[in-house]
């Protein structure tokens, strides 16, 4: 019989998170306390830029930006906020988006399945993913339950389970 496997990865929806992006332009531009502060959050790249013309009213449009990327069902481990910067007269905050697991999570993942996890299981790094094979679906299983349950500082999705 053919070993069971799953990929584990760490991608990013983005069409989700332009969609949350959105929701916080607008929520910026109609709120009270946003008014005559210069507000803004827009894409710069890959990454999202804030700006503000204070340390506090960047960190505000963060928080409401994190409010709708909770909504929208992501993890907030896909962001890497910066240090608000003072850049002439405004703060800039650039956010950037952490896709993909680098090989020394992966490492770190393979570790925890190799020590914590079902014997018979096997993990191996492929590029920004790693694959877990075993004979028994079961183990499979508990695996993922076992990533679960660890604390990551990198969103995991589990795919091409067969």
């Amino acid at each position: 019989m053919a070993d069971s496997s799953f990929d584990v990865v760490s991608k990013i929806d983005h069409q989700e998170v332009d969609n949350a992006l959105n929701q916080t332009v607008k929520e910026v531009g109609h709120r009270f306390d946003f008014k005559g502060t210069g507000a803004a959050i827009a894409w710069s790249g890959k990454d999202v830029e804030i700006k503000a013309n204070s340390e506090e009213r960047a960190n505000a449009v963060l928080d409401v930006f994190r409010e709708k990327i909770i909504k929208r069902g992501l993890s907030l481990k896909v962001l890497d906020p910066g240090e608000p910067k003072l850049s002439g007269k405004e703060y800039r905050l650039v956010v950037a988006l952490k896709e993909g697991i680098d090989q020394e999570h992966a490492k770190k993942i393979s570790k925890i399945i190799r020590d914590e996890g079902p014997k018979g299981v096997k993990a191996q790094i492929q590029g920004e993913e790693l694959r877990v094979s075993s004979k028994k679906k079961d183990e499979l299983q508990d695996v993922i339950t076992l990533l679960k349950g660890k604390d990551l500082d990198i969103a995991l999705q589990f795919t091409n389970y067969r």
